[in-house]
């Protein structure tokens, strides 16, 4: 089914809608998720002497916003790698954005780039997990190899790879588009952070595909 904020899908008796903003929104849970923001990549750069424009660490938490003040959700969870490197000056733009939304549930999967202290999530009243089970979801950031996820406590959602997919037309030419890939037993969502790359996923025949537009998901 098909809606106007996106694709709405059935998965281990749960309501899912796959947003074209590249995070997912669980009906059941009334809970959004979110893998790979990677803020503070921009503030990384610059200090880097990289020229970055300074507004696309904004864009992610702006649209964030969004989607809180559309869903209304209750908590979002994120797959790890909420911020890409040390303390910078993003991590202000950070905090205020938390305060805005105390009132929400924030959990975090460490990720390989979340190396930032403990305490200053706790002191944001984010809570920090390595993976985490929610009803028949095991939320982790990186995602499992298929001996581990025989061993696997409930259906895999995780991120890290930033995953797409190549579409080809007739003309040759060709597009990676960030894609949500569906498994058997795993699911890997796309970045959600817009200054993120993404690699072209190899899949099996029996996986779901559904590739992100500017404004909708597909099935591929």
């Amino acid at each position: 089914m098909t809606t106007a904020a996106g694709l709405e899908i059935e998965l281990q008796g749960q309501t899912l809608s796959l947003l074209p903003q590249k995070a997912i929104y669980w009906k059941e849970e009334r809970a959004l998720i979110a893998a790979d923001v990677h803020l503070g990549k921009v503030g990384h750069f610059r200090k880097a002497g990289i020229a970055v424009p300074r507004d696309m660490e904004q864009d992610d938490l702006a649209c964030l916003s969004d989607l809180i003040e559309e869903y209304h959700p209750e908590k979002i969870i994120f797959l790890g790698d909420l911020f890409h490197s040390d303390m910078n000056s993003d991590w202000e733009w950070f905090a205020l954005w938390r305060r805005h939304f105390a009132h929400l549930q924030i959990v975090l999967i460490r990720g390989n780039h979340d190396i930032i202290h403990d305490r200053h999530y706790i002191q944001l009243d984010v809570d920090l997990h390595n993976e985490l089970l929610v009803g028949p979801f095991l939320m982790l950031h990186h995602p499992l190899v298929d001996e581990q996820l025989e061993q696997a406590k409930g259906y895999v959602f995780c991120g890290h790879i930033h995953p797409g997919v190549c579409l080809s037309g007739r003309a040759r030419q060709s597009v990676t588009l960030p894609c949500f890939a569906f498994g058997e037993r795993q699911a890997i969502l796309p970045s959600f952070g817009k200054f993120t790359g993404r690699v072209a996923l190899r899949h099996r025949e029996t996986d779901r595909i559904f590739g992100v537009l500017k404004d909708k998901v597909i099935a591929v």
